[in-house]
């Protein structure tokens, strides 16, 4: 059986749709006849003390010589010239989900030297796995990265039958899934429902409450600031069987990202054949077609208004996307062949 080391930066339970697609790629890299090792660094990443990076160094050079050693972009983005005594005579693999200098909310300095730490680490690894088009052209255009050493493993998506909405009785229901992180764009969301309250909804919010307290602090801040503290339910992370129960019985998913380097949730929710509102921003574009979803400019109050306004009172136009919806879906690749091209990168590695 063929071995490799899977390195993250803390548990990989963490709700989150990165840690997902790694606990997804290495459950179906297992099945392709690897074994494979998990390793945690620590959760101090992507801003680790002195001695939690020297700490997670020391773990990943005592990985065998000649195996396979993948680390996830978290951890792997702050590296720098650490990543090339990591890749002497192993065959190092960094998986990038997004860059981290383009995570919203970083000041100018911090997003600069993220992208120099960044690009300084990727010029190390024989093979570099993202997963999406759009982050493998800024790999490329902004990190230097050569396109021979790029593969898009973009995750894969479960069939699931559709969802079965609310029942037509009551406000409708809306949904969102993700972590409580600027990026998410929750803000901007509650700004837009504060001007439809006129309108028939209710929103849950699933995700992550502790990744970034002063996010959840502050989304809490606004529900309460508009009077929609009756509307809205912060549900905080919540389990796989809780989520799919969200899913099913959902009318209309909607999460207006500042970024996403692909968006799972968003591919999670056309597979329930629910119409998507998202924002245009990054990879989002990727998993949702013009068809089956609105997409808006990030930060646009007015536009994601107009947006949830549009769907929340035209049920003909709800119909028509979901149909859509569930025919992309059924595009989207599934984790096994995912994992053919994760698998891939391992082999071409050097």
């Amino acid at each position: 059986m063929k071995r490799l080391a899977f390195a993250v930066p803390g548990d990989l339970d963490t709700p989150t749709g990165g840690y997902a697609y790694d606990r997804r790629i290495i459950d179906e890299l297992r099945k392709l006849g690897w074994n494979v090792d998990v390793i945690d660094l620590g959760n101090e990443f992507p801003r680790p003390s002195s001695q939690a990076r020297s700490a997670a160094i020391k773990t990943l050079l005592a990985i065998p010589h000649g195996m396979p050693l993948v680390i996830d972009g978290l951890a792997f983005g702050v590296m720098s010239f650490d990543a090339r005594r990591l890749a002497l005579r192993r065959k190092l693999v960094a998986l990038v989900h997004h860059p981290l200098a383009l995570e919203p909310g970083l000041t100018r300095a911090e997003a600069a030297t993220f992208q120099m730490l960044e690009r300084t680490a990727l010029s190390a690894p024989g093979r570099v796995v993202t997963t999406s088009q759009m982050t493998a052209r800024v790999l490329m255009s902004h990190y230097r990265v050569p396109e021979r050493r790029l593969i898009v493993a973009p995750p894969g998506n479960d069939k699931a039958p559709a969802a079965r909405g609310s029942g037509g009785n009551g406000p409708l229901a809306l949904l969102s899934v993700g972590a409580l992180v600027p990026r998410k764009g929750y803000d901007v969301l509650i700004a837009a429902l504060a001007t439809l309250r006129e309108l028939p909804w209710r929103l849950t919010i699933a995700g992550d409450r502790t990744r970034d307290p002063a996010t959840a602090h502050s989304l809490e801040a606004d529900i309460a600031r508009f009077g929609l503290v009756q509307r809205v339910t912060v549900a905080g992370a919540v389990s796989d069987d809780r989520l799919d129960a969200l899913y099913d019985g959902a009318d209309l998913f909607v999460l207006p990202s500042r970024y996403e380097g692909y968006g799972m949730a968003f591919a999670a929710a056309l597979a329930r054949g629910l119409p998507v509102i998202g924002s245009d921003a990054g990879a989002i574009p990727e998993a949702v077609p013009p068809d089956a979803g609105i997409l808006v400019p990030p930060d646009n109050v007015p536009a994601l208004a107009a947006a949830l306004y549009r769907l929340i009172t035209d049920p003909r136009e709800r119909g028509r996307l979901a149909v859509a919806a569930r025919a992309a879906a059924a595009q989207l690749p599934t984790w096994t062949e995912s994992a053919v091209l994760f698998s891939r990168a391992l082999e071409k590695a050097r």
